[in-house]
């Protein structure tokens, strides 16, 4: 059993201004490959306007490679703060600007 002083908390990417994120099916079939144990998870695509896309990709990159967590942390439309697993990211340029595209574990 790992000691509580050992276990790090997980990076956040928290949304601190605009609506609710909305969480869509994936379409690409490689998200079924998140799947571990029994159940398949339910894992979602959400979609986020940025000014530095790159830089939380890279966030997410680091906390994976050292073995933690990246959760996005979002209101609710009741305004209750949840958070859901970020399994993937990526970040896209397009012509109104940065994208984030974050796979993430939905509940």
């Amino acid at each position: 059993m790992v000691p509580m002083s050992e276990i790090s908390p997980p990076e956040k990417i928290t949304i601190i201004e605009g609506p609710t994120p909305t969480f869509e099916a994936p379409p690409e079939t490689w998200a079924l490959s998140f799947s571990e144990g029994p159940s398949l998870p339910r894992v979602a695509v959400t979609r986020l306007r940025t000014f530095n896309g790159p830089a939380l990709v890279e966030r997410c990159w680091k906390a994976w490679n050292s073995g933690r967590a990246c959760n996005l942390e979002y209101r609710n439309e009741e305004g209750l703060t949840q958070e859901a697993a970020i399994v993937a990211a990526r970040a896209v340029e397009t012509h109104d600007g940065q994208v984030l595209l974050l796979h993430v574990r939905v509940e």
